[in-house]
């Protein structure tokens, strides 16, 4: 069976990897911008080691960044699409922490509001608890830069108010991307919903007979079969029992029908009480035994109402083998007429 691509979440995924590695090249020319001497500094701030390590560092960790993001970019739907994500967000901390410290505390020149993009990154993957880490992990950078380099370079007052500004940042941009993510799951909630209303039986929960038909189409050039039912007593039921009586005993036959299945079938409901049944890569055979043993399930008696009932029903089956062009369109009413053969010879 078919697992739903959820193409939204996808879009949405693609577009934060997308900002974040163009977000990363910007940084990247930025820092080589700097060390290359072509930010208006005096040429003797650009040479110090400890500067130019902390560069060459983040532009490292930049680069690695965007390699993950690329990744996560081709394969948004990937099991490991998470983790690759929490990664860049370590980078990003690390490269721009680095940077900030190094040219600040050699160059003298304020950095730290760089320190908010690792917290806007991490809001967007991770929502506000991420924002929240993020920002704790900058303060600490903060912090120890202002406990090793000094007033000179990192003034009391300068890190009090970045360690504020970012928790600001955080909390806005956390609580913002919380909300849009809590929007984007009620949507696809009720898409989901959605599709299931127009692909399934609204009483039985089956498939309908556009979802068989979208099902057997994939089967092409495969083998397959197609039993259709009509269930026998169920009108005395409705009429004896009422209505409600009778959309409980077609909701217990479709049970017992989905029971019975092997992996890859599908039985659905096209309406009244006729139900189909989709065979992948089945012979002729293997779509007689499966219907000779619904024809005895299905007549096991049925609590309804506190009494029992019992149905019969009439089954006929059609049957393509391997590239046959037969399409469901056609099984469905060969095995139609092949039911009513059944029906009439009762």
């Amino acid at each position: 069976m078919n697992v739903t691509v959820d193409h939204s979440a996808w879009r949405r995924r693609r577009t934060v990897e997308a900002s974040a590695f163009l977000a990363r090249v910007a940084g990247v020319l930025a820092t080589l911008a700097f060390l290359s001497g072509l930010s208006g500094l005096p040429p003797e701030a650009h040479v110090h080691p400890a500067m130019r390590l902390a560069c060459v560092t983040g532009i490292v960790l930049m680069v690695l960044a965007n390699v993950l993001a690329a990744v996560n970019f081709h394969q948004p739907g990937d099991r490991w699409y998470g983790a690759l994500g929490t990664l860049q967000t370590v980078c990003d901390v690390i490269a721009i922490g680095g940077i900030v410290v190094g040219i600040q505390a050699y160059s003298m020149q304020t950095t730290w509001p760089l320190l908010a993009l690792p917290v806007l990154v991490a809001a967007l993957r991770r929502r506000l608890p991420g924002a929240l880490i993020a920002w704790l992990a900058t303060s600490l950078v903060l912090v120890f830069a202002a406990a090793r380099y000094g007033e000179k370079s990192f003034h009391h007052g300068d890190v009090t108010m970045a360690i504020l500004v970012n928790l600001l940042i955080a909390a806005l941009g956390g609580t913002l991307a919380t909300a849009y993510g809590r929007q984007v799951r009620e949507l696809q909630a009720i898409r989901r919903q959605l599709d299931h209303q127009a692909t399934h039986d609204s009483l039985t929960g089956l498939p309908n007979r556009q979802r068989l038909s979208t099902y057997a189409a994939e089967l092409d050039g495969r083998a397959m079969a197609v039993l259709l039912l009509d269930l026998n007593g169920f009108k005395a039921v409705n009429d004896t029992l009422g209505h409600a009586a009778g959309d409980e005993l077609l909701c217990v036959v479709g049970a017992r029908l989905t029971s019975h299945l092997r992996s890859g079938d599908l039985a659905g409901r096209l309406g009244g009480d006729e139900f189909v049944v989709v065979l992948a890569d089945a012979s002729a055979e293997e779509a007689d035994g499966l219907a000779e043993r619904l024809r005895a399930a299905i007549r096991e008696p049925i609590a309804v109402r506190g009494q029992l009932v019992s149905v019969g029903v009439s089954i006929g089956a059609a049957h393509r083998t391997q590239n046959d062009l037969s399409d469901f369109s056609q099984l469905s009413s060969a095995a139609d007429a092949a039911m009513y053969r059944e029906k009439a010879s009762r």
